[in-house]
């Protein structure tokens, strides 16, 4: 049987979701806890890569079991009292046979969290960054993805895709308390440091740096090396992962 799992997990201290040889992952700290619990070898299937430092407030992955597992609620409690402070497992519940984590998500969310203040308490989950930006001119330039379909100019050199095509249907800042400022997009897929790359040449056009054609420009040449710097990987959470209600 196959079983959904529901997640969270702060970032920092792990060389990002999936194992790697050497490094702490979230990957293999779930795969570590589920396999002391069950008794038995454990191997998850994550809805996809995070990179080093960056976090996930909703995050999906998927295992199977030879035998139905009798309560699910019991195993979350478990799972939780021996997973470390920074993951936390919120559900787990039965889906069809052929669901998959990573290929039967239709949408994704992610946020990227800016301070305008120094804060001890938001270091780690934001890019502290004291200067005045144009959240309007900043909304202008975000305008320009929901017309565009090929991200090359954000999408990491040496990735595996096999196309740069993404379709954004969400491109937004917005203020929230404690003088944060927020970067919402949603789209059907995302390309590796595509997120952190748009981010932060759109945090130029809220500098004065770029004007919202030059942006609209950078788009449009599928050139890499236009782009800003990729803003730091802290501020950056992946929020929502959505499903088909068929997966069940």
């Amino acid at each position: 049987m196959r079983y959904f799992i529901e997640l969270s997990y702060k970032g920092t201290a792990y060389n990002g979701w999936q194992r790697q040889p050497s490094s702490p992952s979230v990957e293999q700290t779930l795969e570590e806890a589920f396999s002391t619990i069950l008794r038995s070898e454990v191997d998850l299937v994550g809805a996809g890569r995070t990179d080093t430092g960056v976090h996930a407030s909703f995050y999906v992955a998927h295992f199977d079991r030879p035998e139905p597992i009798d309560d699910c609620s019991a195993l979350v409690y478990h799972v939780n009292a021996l997973l470390p402070d920074d993951i936390a497992v919120g559900r787990i519940y039965p889906v069809r046979d052929d669901a998959h984590a990573r290929f039967d998500a239709t949408e994704r969310e992610y946020r990227y969290y800016i301070s305008s203040a120094k804060n001890p308490f938001t270091r780690q989950t934001s890019w502290q960054l004291p200067v005045a930006l144009d959240i309007d001119m900043m909304n202008r330039a975000a305008a320009v993805l929901l017309r565009t379909d090929d991200f090359t100019s954000f999408a990491k050199l040496g990735s595996d895709n096999t196309n740069n095509l993404c379709r954004v249907s969400r491109a937004e800042w917005i203020t929230i308390e404690c003088g944060m400022t927020v970067f919402v997009i949603r789209s059907n897929r995302f390309l590796r440091n595509m997120v952190r790359a748009i981010t932060g040449t759109l945090v130029d056009v809220g500098r004065g740096k770029l004007s919202v054609e030059e942006f609209e420009e950078i788009v449009k040449s599928k050139d890499l090396a236009r782009s800003s710097s990729s803003a730091p990987a802290q501020g950056l959470f992946l929020t929502d992962i959505t499903y088909p209600d068929s997966i069940g």
